[in-house]
């Protein structure tokens, strides 16, 4: 079962975090300035923790004990994050296969072409980036961190900022998907349809684990509390 344990700190905050991926979807949840976006960071491979172990799928990604850090382009996990970083100047399908330059042409063009049509987005793909909606956008990127086809895809608040309908879609779409999942959220109703595992991170600590609904029902007020600040 994939692990993780960080320890961070940042200037007055600090980040102390051990849990296990023990369901395909997990998701953080917590108030802003938990230390949501700093653990999906550090597992992606782009901040490095004070000290950490990572495994996943029987490969260490990190180990500072035995100075172990693999870089972020060799640790199988796609990242999508609330404001997708497309090439603007490169076409929805020539972002998509960005990540692909080691398959062959056909086989690139197959995979682009698989994943955008996942994501709802293969009438898209000849159109610039630049030329997308927000919506448009984040499905693109979607496919994109898709496409390798990695171990784990990390997923920070994704869906904020979408219309109702783009956003039931997505999420619909993600849900079909046999992949591993690390979902970020501050939103009750955004994942209350997921079947996770949740970890709830209050000021860079678990304050509780487990499936939504026993940890919604074990510290409702004290979750109501944070999320109204």
């Amino acid at each position: 079962m994939p692990e993780i344990r960080i320890r961070h700190r940042q200037g007055n905050f600090s980040l102390e975090a051990e849990f296990s991926l023990s369901s395909q979807w997990t998701v953080i949840f917590g108030p802003s300035g938990a230390g949501k976006s700093t653990l999906l960071r550090i597992l992606a491979g782009l901040t490095a923790p004070e000290s950490g172990y990572i495994e996943l799928n029987g490969r260490t990604l990190l180990d500072t004990a035995r100075a172990i850090h693999v870089p972020v382009g060799l640790r199988s996990l796609g990242f999508v994050t609330q404001q997708p970083a497309l090439f603007p100047h490169l076409s929805a399908r020539e972002n998509v296969a960005f990540g692909l330059r080691h398959r062959s042409r056909s086989m690139r063009a197959h995979r682009v072409a698989e994943v955008l049509r996942l994501f709802g987005a293969e009438l898209l793909a000849d159109r610039p980036a630049s030329h997308l909606s927000g919506g448009e956008r984040q499905r693109v990127a979607l496919a994109r961190a898709l496409a390798p086809e990695p171990d784990l895809l990390l997923l920070d608040e994704p869906l904020t900022g979408l219309d109702d309908a783009s956003a039931h879609d997505i999420l619909s779409r993600l849900l079909s998907l046999n992949l591993r999942f690390l979902y970020i959220s501050h939103d009750i109703a955004e994942i209350w349809r997921i079947p996770a595992h949740v970890v709830f991170l209050d000021s860079g600590r678990i304050a509780a684990a487990g499936p939504l609904q026993q940890v919604l029902a074990a510290h409702r007020d004290r979750m109501l509390q944070l999320l109204s600040l």
